[in-house]
């Protein structure tokens, strides 16, 4: 009996210690550390200063437009966009984007306003801009942190397009390029602002299919000197996720399983089918606004930067509560007037993460 005894004493003990070691093994598993950074995009609506440049047509803009109060307008609108700024993806991160491509800025100056607002100033970004050709003067910039991102090399790339019947020069905006270190990962980043479907999507598609060809001839170009060159590419596009500039010339995949070794990962295109967008015309949704990756994004090991998950940051506050267009983006300007909003466009985001010891 008490052989018996002792032997049921020692079963439990064994099955306690081999328990023990279970919940061991997953609570070790459960307590990975990660480190997680916003890579964020954001179309500024016109992030435009007051002062009328002879060499550009910004008097056609919105800021030039405002009779009354217009630097007062001016502080306003710049720190209602680094306020959106400061929180895009931040309930995850905890922390302003590592990495924010813009558009629709006039020049470096109205970016470092953005910069040293007092909802950023802390983050001390540094900044990539070059003045493009566009007609009315609206350029791409990259923000970033300084304390996590390096930048080693930078330029702008020319979109040359001719009208069809005239043969004269359109100018638009150039592609920003900036490689750097995001931690130890070299990455590179593509800032766009694909020319607009002005005079319908059909009549300028093939402007953005150039655009296209332009940013996809910048992505062979790196991945032909590191076939895995880690590669995001955000931007306006000005077109959806599922259009010809994005699905057959830089052919993008809407799944993992599908991108080949120098493919592109438009995770995008999952929102876009469940019904998420960035603006909206005439009652349509659209998701002009994005941002796509190459391959080794998507690696599920811990040598790098992976995708965690990508998405939409569009807030309540961002989101008009009434009139004729209540649940629209917020905008900041409607027919001369300052709305005291934000921007006709959502931010899109990524974040990055990485297991760390």
């Amino acid at each position: 009996m008490k052989q018996k005894t002792r032997t049921i004493i020692q079963h439990i003990v064994m099955c306690s210690f081999t328990f023990i070691l279970a919940f061991g093994s997953v609570a070790a598993q459960n307590s990975k550390h990660y480190k997680i950074h916003t890579v964020a995009f954001y179309n500024v609506e016109n992030l435009f200063d007051t002062i009328n440049d002879p060499n550009k047509y910004d008097e056609k803009s919105p800021m030039m437009e405002i009779k009354n109060d217009r630097s007062a307008i001016y502080k306003k609108k710049v720190a209602n966009m680094a306020s959106v700024i400061s929180q895009i993806g931040a309930s995850k991160s905890k922390n302003t984007p590592a990495i924010i491509g813009l558009a629709e800025v006039e020049n470096r100056a109205v970016v470092e306003d953005l910069a040293n607002d007092p909802h950023l100033v802390s983050k001390d970004y540094g900044i990539v801009h070059f003045d493009s050709p566009d007609a009315r003067g609206i350029d791409v910039a990259l923000m970033y942190q300084k304390a996590l991102f390096t930048p080693v090399s930078t330029s702008t790339h020319e979109l040359e397009l001719f009208d069809s019947e005239t043969n004269n020069r359109i100018y638009t905006r150039d592609q920003l390029l900036v490689s750097g270190y995001l931690g130890g990962d070299l990455i590179h980043i593509l800032v766009n602002h694909w020319p607009s479907r002005r005079g319908g999507e059909a009549k300028s598609r093939s402007k953005r299919e150039a655009a296209a060809r332009l940013n996809k001839h910048l992505i062979d170009s790196l991945q032909a000197n590191d076939p895995y060159a880690k590669i995001l590419s955000m931007g306006d596009f000005n077109d959806d996720p599922t259009n010809s500039s994005l699905k057959k010339i830089l052919k993008t995949k809407k799944n993992k399983s599908s991108v080949s070794l120098k493919g592109l990962y438009n995770p995008m295109e999952r929102i876009l089918k469940k019904g998420g967008g960035s603006n909206a015309y005439r009652d349509v949704w659209f998701l002009f606004d994005q941002i796509f990756m190459s391959k080794p994004f998507l690696k599920k090991d811990n040598s790098g930067y992976r995708l965690y998950r990508a998405g939409v940051f569009n807030a309540p506050f961002l989101i008009n509560k009434e009139g004729r267009y209540k649940g629209y983006p917020f905008r900041s300007f409607s027919y001369g007037k300052f709305l005291n909003g934000y921007s006709d466009h959502f931010p899109v985001y990524v974040h990055l993460i990485k297991e760390v010891e």
